[in-house]
């Protein structure tokens, strides 16, 4: 097992970690920029050391400055939770290049899922349903009108190193796809360095549902169920929940098979999240994978009574998953709320110092955060300031318990976005679980 690790990231995540390796006996180094010099992470590891100035460039994504930083805390290894260096493909080699250990998948694992159209060729190729598209990237308007007319209206331009709905676009007609394209295309270049995009067929109102996988060097893969995070503005998601209310046992069975075989093929390893596309009619296509532990992973640990951090810790380090898929337990229904510091009215980021906190307790009751009172919310960096998870038997008890949850929860100095989740979770259709994608577009114009 490691000594000692150090962690590329910040806030919330990265006290995640530090827990983790507590628990196993892990001493951990935190590195911050100036902006976080006052952060929760920083004073619960064992050791911290400054990488930079407040932009992420000079910072969080900074190589050679987090590279520095290990090899002068002489550590291990790296986790670099989510978002960030999490799946950079050269940052992975890096770390093999120094002989420290990425509590990842292998570099060429990151690189080959992290090209969307490369991806969804390897997913083609292992069986995988893919969402009918080009089978390439599109390199100028009239074969991007040519594709669009073969897969049928409506589709998506998506850039292929895209994420966080960046770089992509919906074409209802030939009329509306060249300025999709370009639009698309030169947004890509800007959010990413790279214009490639390709084209796939646009599902109107599907389920975005998501199985979580661990897969060690000894060959074991299994798959930790599914997440519904179809509640998303923007494709940001909002809330997350597991299981999904519109999977049955029989589909479940059926998309975890799936996903296993699809990791077994390309050699996984390490925590990732195959993401699916469900539509109407319970055909689900791939869309993207994951190659690192998720924002949402805590409704799975609930469900299924794991630690996926700490399992992602002791597979980096060579052990064996110490589960099959027959042993592992689904148990009751969880939801997760990401509150973000926003105005819940424009969703306009709201940093600030916070004045008066309270967080929720009591039973079924987690919170996932790395604020406190006094704490200064900076404005250099994503607004999700906590994650309150719960657990329950059944879905209603889980939206009641979270609902309490909520209302109990202070945050004074900063807006959250609180109230909308409470009303999201009194809305009769996310009640009833009658929700897609396009939930959010519905009920912002209710």
């Amino acid at each position: 097992m490691f000594k000692k690790i150090l962690i590329a990231n910040r806030g919330e995540i990265a006290c995640r970690i530090i827990w983790a390796c507590r628990e196993l006996g892990i001493k951990t180094v935190a590195v911050h920029s100036s902006a976080d010099r006052d952060s929760l992470h920083v004073r619960f590891a064992d050791e911290a050391i400054c990488i930079g100035p407040p932009p992420s460039v000079q910072s969080y994504l900074n190589i050679p400055q987090i590279i520095a930083a290990a090899e002068i805390a002489n550590v291990d290894a790296i986790h670099p939770g989510y978002g960030f260096l999490s799946e950079n493909a050269h940052f992975a080699e890096v770390c093999r290049e120094c002989n420290i250990t990425f509590i990842g998948p292998t570099p060429e694992v990151i690189r080959m899922m992290g090209d969307k159209s490369e991806a969804k060729r390897t997913m083609r190729g292992a069986g995988v349903p893919v969402t009918p598209g080009s089978e390439g990237l599109i390199d100028d308007e009239e074969t991007a009108l040519k594709e669009a007319r073969r897969i049928g209206y409506p589709v998506m331009i998506k850039a292929t190193a895209g994420g966080g709905g960046r770089g992509m676009r919906i074409a209802w007609s030939d009329a509306e796809l060249a300025n999709a394209y370009s639009t698309a295309r030169a947004e890509a270049e800007v959010s990413f360095r790279n214009s490639g995009v390709y084209l796939e067929r646009y599902i109107a109102n599907p389920r975005h549902i998501e199985i979580q996988v661990l897969g060690d060097n000894h060959g074991n893969v299994l798959h930790f169920g599914e997440r519904e995070c179809s509640v998303q503005r923007r494709h940001q998601k909002l809330i997350e929940e597991s299981p999904s209310p519109a999977v049955s046992y029989e589909l479940r069975q059926e998309m975890g098979r799936v996903a296993v075989e699809a990791c077994q093929r390309i050699g996984y390893n390490n925590a990732g999240t195959i993401e699916f596309l469900l539509d109407e009619n319970d055909n689900f296509y791939f869309m993207e994978m994951n190659t690192r532990i998720q924002v949402e992973h805590p409704v799975t640990e609930q469900v299924t009574v794991s630690d996926l951090v700490a399992a992602q810790i002791r597979i980096a380090a060579g052990e064996a998953i110490d589960e099959t898929q027959d042993s592992l337990i689904f148990v009751g229904h969880s939801i997760e709320c990401r509150i973000n510091a926003e105005d819940p009215d424009s969703f306009r980021p709201s940093p600030g110092r916070i004045t008066s906190l309270n967080l929720p307790t009591g039973p079924g009751v987690r919170v996932d955060t790395a604020i406190y009172n006094g704490y200064v919310v900076p404005p250099h960096y994503d607004s999700l300031i906590a994650k309150v998870i719960v657990h329950s038997r059944t879905r209603d008890r889980a939206i009641a318990r979270m609902k309490r949850a909520l209302e109990a929860m202070v945050v004074e100095g900063v807006k959250t976005t609180i109230p909308i989740h409470l009303k999201i979770l009194s809305d009769p259709d996310f009640i009833a679980g009658n929700i897609s994608t396009r939930f959010m577009d519905r009920y912002m114009n209710k």
